[in-house]
């Protein structure tokens, strides 16, 4: 039997390329994720491995929260407290150091000369630092050191993107504002030419703590003991001299922190591109159950000589799972090695975005080798099951007489469909409204089996969406592919189940992010009261003089900075805004269910957004603890509860609150209203004049600031799209593997109708028709399930402000149609094979 099967498998080396395919693309783009990051986090391991290996100690301020970064670079991620000089002098005086010296960081962007606007990688961060003579783990590629308070150096990737050199002078936006630099110096970061893709400029010490508020102040020490001396002990004695609320640790530990702490961003960027390369594979297995039940069929008389030979129904059943752990195998090996390239694939799409990874060797580690062949094998062996089982059912005496095997009662379909989908509908709803842990898992889990329900319900429908599709082709060879279509709905149900999923998860996408749109406009319009609202570019940060000086021009009337950072609450990670509670009720409406916004007057209040308080149960007058990376744990008291948090967010703090909390104070946004009496180009003048110190900022009124967010919603829409494209491509594929193998079942059939007067134009055509179906059939149920899937995730996120369902009835359409010019292009190969068929011996076919 297993001679048997390799024979049959070589002899048929066609219909083994097409069955590998849906394999090859879903294993190739989960090993292609597991190569990237392995690469990534090896890289940056090395990276800062290197940036820190000339330094012994490094001392910083304490941080509440664990696995924070630590080093040049850290900008305004960091929130510790500064060091005085006095700490410097302390630890100068250790014995056993050699050198000391100390840096700060902040946040500093970069204007090209020719353009005006911001240079930048997408949304990587803009970062200023300062110059470190001891242990520096920036070397010079031209020029010198920034000396005095007119000179900087950048980075290479930076001097690279704006066509920088040596000499040229540039503005650069800091903290107070705008000023011009002489670049005295190109630099790179332990070999490489950035850091992410984030841009940098360097500061000579001085200059550094004035632009960032730390004169007499470091953000860190970096400490080289006297040779022969020991790391650990020397870290030891300085930890000794510091002051309370200051710690010491190793060059190693710091670079271990670093590491850390880049490898937490990449494991959520693995395992995003991992739900993907999941639902590649998931559509891949539609393709694999449908090609091994063509093949079943299509070898009923073979399998039938079998059994009539002795073979036994184990041996039969045996047969066929071994030809799919065959197939699964090697096109789980052709996986690994389209994963290789992948990986360089995605590399170069991250850094077109600004995640500018390291470029090193790809990693492949013995795990991603593993859990690649593994997967694609598990899945080929179980698609294979059902008609393995339907083929071992099979008696010699029924097969010989039959040109199928007996199917499936649509009755038992009808009952395991709807059992699973009542159980994946259930599974969804209780990870979206129910409080279970790891609610994401629940929802996953949920989809997956709605989409497996709804594939084995599909039958039932087929045949009349055929029907009711076909009415559109009135022509003979229209109607003798409506007919193929409807002649084996399983089939054509099972082959439309695959694009149903890709293109279901498509349209579930596109309904959120229009509800998204929808809701923001909303909230919009109902709590926002200022006539400008000025961001910088990227959303990054922007100095809080720029809101002084706005305030200060007698054309504008209120003006409003909000504040952002993150803390943490019964161990979660969440996010704080810090406003005026005086300017802020002339620029925004905060709905309140209780308390009031004059309670922000004391700076241990908090307002709670109404979705937070009802999770927690916190009420107005209870003592929350909230967590600051650099304060610790702080007592508040909750003064109301907001109901949109549109604007806010989920915590709210007066400025000084939020200024004794955060190190860093840097403005998000700023909303101004022009003064009364002052028309609306007067105060835009007025505010254009005042942004000539501040070219980084962009000012709109309400309707430019919603189509900015709506086009932010599309961005990340269109991202989504591009790598779920990947599953309808392997749907397609599916279309094409179906027509083709079924065209061996046919061959006798289109001989018979060449014979009478078809022509190869008219037999193309029954082909194409016959793809258009199936795709526009997949189309209408993906557009059913993913209705009711965005339906459900806008219900589900109705509490945190998304609280209007939109749905885009002409995006929508326009997917209907592009599914039905995808049939065409999967039949062109089908149909030209076909049309291509030798009349004489199709006609004598058995």
């Amino acid at each position: 039997m297993l001679r048997a099967t390799i024979k049959s498998l070589l002899a048929r080396k066609l219909r083994l390329l097409l069955t590998a395919l849906a394999v090859v693309l879903g294993v190739g783009f989960m090993a292609g994720t597991l190569v990237l990051t392995d690469t990534a986090t090896r890289s940056f391991d090395g990276l800062f491995g290197d940036v820190f290996s000339g330094t012994d100690v490094v001392v910083q301020g304490t941080s509440a929260f664990s696995g924070g970064p630590a080093g040049p670079g850290g900008g305004g991620a960091e929130e510790r407290e500064p060091i005085p000089q006095s700490a410097f002098d302390d630890v100068g005086a250790v014995q056993g150091v050699a050198a000391i010296d100390g840096d700060v960081s902040g946040f500093a962007q970069v204007i090209d000369p020719e353009t005006g606007d911001v240079v930048s990688t997408g949304g990587a961060p803009t970062i200023g630092n300062s110059w470190n003579e001891v242990a520096n783990p920036f070397e010079l590629r031209s020029g010198s050191a920034p000396v005095g308070s007119d000179q900087i150096a950048v980075d290479a990737g930076t001097a690279s993107l704006a066509d920088l050199a040596v000499g040229d002078t540039v503005d650069v936006v800091t903290p107070v504002g705008g000023r011009s630099f002489q670049i005295s110096g190109i630099v790179g970061i332990a070999g490489q030419d950035s850091l992410l893709g984030a841009t940098l400029v360097l500061f000579d010490l001085p200059t550094a703590q004035e632009i960032f508020d730390r004169e007499g102040q470091y953000d860190h020490l970096y400490v080289v003991g006297e040779e022969g001396v020991n790391p650990q002990v020397l870290r030891a004695a300085i930890a000794a001299a510091l002051p309370t609320g200051y710690e010491a640790i190793t060059g190693a530990a710091a670079a271990d922190e670093q590491t850390e702490a880049i490898g937490e961003a990449l494991g959520f960027l693995r395992t995003a591109l991992l739900v993907f390369a999941f639902i590649s594979v998931f559509v891949g297995a539609f393709i694999i159950f449908n090609t091994f039940n063509i093949i079943v069929t299509q070898r009923t008389r073979e399998i039938g000589l079998l059994r009539a030979l002795g073979a036994s129904r184990r041996q039969v059943l045996t047969s066929i799972v071994i030809e799919a752990v065959l197939v699964g195998l090697v096109a789980s090996i052709v996986g690994l090695g389209i994963g290789f390239l992948l990986a360089g694939a995605l590399r170069a799409l991250f850094g077109a975005i600004g995640l500018d990874l390291p470029a090193t060797g790809q990693v492949i580690a013995a795990r991603t080798v593993i859990a690649c062949l593994a997967v694609g094998t598990v899945v080929t062996v179980v698609a294979s099951l059902a008609p393995a089982r339907r083929a071992s059912r099979v008696t010699p005496v029924q097969a010989l007489r039959e040109s199928a095997a007996p199917t499936a009662s649509l009755r038992r379909r009808t009952v395991v469909g709807g059992i699973l989908t009542a159980a994946g509908t259930a599974v969804l709803l209780l990870g979206l409204f129910a409080d279970v842990p790891n609610e994401l898992a629940f929802v996953g889990i949920g989809a997956q089996f709605v989409f497996i329900g709804v594939a084995i319900l599909s039958p039932l429908v087929a045949a009349p969406l055929a029907t009711g599709i076909g009415k559109l082709f009135t022509r003979t060879p229209g109607r003798l592919g409506t007919e193929n279509a409807k002649r084996n709905p399983r089939r054509t149900a099972s082959t439309s189940s695959a694009l149903m999923v890709g293109l279901g998860l498509v349209v579930m996408v596109t309904v959120l992010a229009a509800s998204l749109k929808a809701s923001a406009s909303t909230a919009l319009d109902e709590n926002l009261r200022s006539d400008f609202i000025l961001t910088s570019t990227n959303f990054s940060p922007m100095s809080p003089r720029l809101a002084e000086a706005l305030a200060a021009d007698p054309a504008l009337g209120a003006v409003s900075g909000f504040r952002q950072g993150q803390l943490r609450v019964d161990g979660g990670v969440d996010f704080v805004s810090g406003v005026d509670p005086v300017s802020i009720v002339e620029v925004a409406n905060v709905p309140l269910r209780a308390g009031t916004l004059e309670s922000l007057g004391d700076d241990a209040t908090v307002l709670v957004f109404s979705g937070t308080a009802e999770l927690k149960g916190f009420q107005v007058g209870d003592t929350v603890r909230l967590t600051f990376a650099r304060t610790g744990p702080q007592a508040f008291t909750v003064g109301g509860i907001y109901t949109d948090n549109s604007l806010l967010g989920t915590y709210t703090i007066s400025l000084a609150a939020y200024e004794t909390n955060f190190a860093e104070q840097l403005d998000v946004i700023v909303f101004a209203d022009k003064a009364p009496g002052t028309d609306t180009a007067t105060a835009r003048a007025a505010i254009g004049d005042v942004l000539e110190g501040f070219p980084s900022i962009e000012v709109r009124n309400q309707i430019e600031f919603k189509e900015e967010q709506a086009r932010a919603i599309d961005q990340v829409l269109g991202f989504v799209i591009v790598l779920l494209l990947l599953s309808i491509v392997i749907a397609l594929f599916g279309i094409v593997n179906t027509l083709g193998l079924s065209i061996y079942e046919r061959v006798r059939e289109l001989g018979l109708l060449r014979a009478v007067g078809m022509s190869r134009r008219q037999v193309k055509r029954m082909v194409r028709v016959e793809a258009v179906i199936i795709a526009v059939i997949g189309a209408l149920l993906g557009l059913l399930v993913g209705l009711l899937l965005g339906w459900a995730l806008q219900q589900a996120m109705g509490s945190i402000g998304v609280k209007e369902i939109a749905i885009p009835v002409g995006r929508l359409a326009v997917y209907v149609v592009v599914a039905a010019l995808a049939g065409v292009l999967a039949s062109i190969w089908p149909a030209r094979r076909a049309a291509k068929l030798n009349v004489l011996e199709a006609i004598s076919y058995e």
